[in-house]
């Protein structure tokens, strides 16, 4: 099903629904740009957060991107250990819902 050809899809999208994607293109444009928080930092939490919902399309978009505003193997390599673990942490912390219940 993953395919990054399937990202030339969003321009039919985007035709069928101007108005949404063009107010989703700007959100995503102003989220995204460099600001108090550094480009190269943003990405690397994109990155982050598509290891952690395990979106291949993110995975592939923001790793070229962490990497062209110059993100360095070490802090991708880091970036998905931060990711393991609050994935880990997440499992852990709801297990709270369901320890001591009888």
């Amino acid at each position: 099903m993953y395919d990054m050809q399937n990202v030339k899809r969003l321009k039919k999208i985007g035709d069928s629904a101007p108005a949404a994607w063009e107010a989703f293109r700007q959100f995503d444009a102003a989220a995204m740009a460099d600001g108090a928080i550094p480009k190269k930092y943003k990405e690397l939490i994109a990155l982050a957060v598509a290891l952690t919902t395990q979106c291949a399309y993110c995975l592939e978009i923001h790793r070229k991107q962490a990497i062209a505003a110059g993100a360095t193997e070490t802090e991708l390599a880091e970036t998905v250990f931060i990711a393991a673990a609050l994935r880990a942490g997440a499992a852990v912390t709801h297990g709270t819902h369901v320890a001591g219940v009888e």
